[in-house]
């Protein structure tokens, strides 16, 4: 069973940064980051295949940066000029392969909330 374990969600105005890390005990061929906003599904943010081969959501293309560090089993999620809009609980996720679809997904975070003011 993968365990995964996200922190470093926060509050932080418009225009500001926040780092997400996601401690797991097993990776998978790809990991990624979700969020879900208030009454909205769950849409993917950024993908890392085990090749170091990343892909973003056209939203935050240019904004996040997907990262991992194989020797802490730890993947990150750096967020820069964030956006009211940017604000959501925020998953890390194990599958098999990369996709956007959710139910591709095995393995999930409990989530980090992150919330962007204007």
């Amino acid at each position: 069973q993968v365990q995964l374990v996200e922190s470093g969600g926060g509050s932080v105005q418009a225009g500001g940064s926040l780092r997400l890390s996601c401690v797991y005990t097993s990776s998978g061929y790809c990991m990624a980051w979700f969020r879900q906003a208030p009454e909205k599904g769950r849409e993917g943010v950024a993908t890392m295949n085990r090749g170091a081969i990343t892909n973003y959501a056209d939203s935050v293309k240019g904004r996040f940066t997907i990262s991992k560090d194989s020797a802490k089993n730890t993947l990150y999620l750096q967020m820069n000029s964030l956006k009211s809009e940017d604000t959501a609980m925020y998953y890390c996720a194990s599958a098999p392969f990369c996709s956007w679809r959710t139910y591709d997904y095995t393995f999930w975070g409990q989530g980090t909330q992150v919330t962007v003011s204007s």
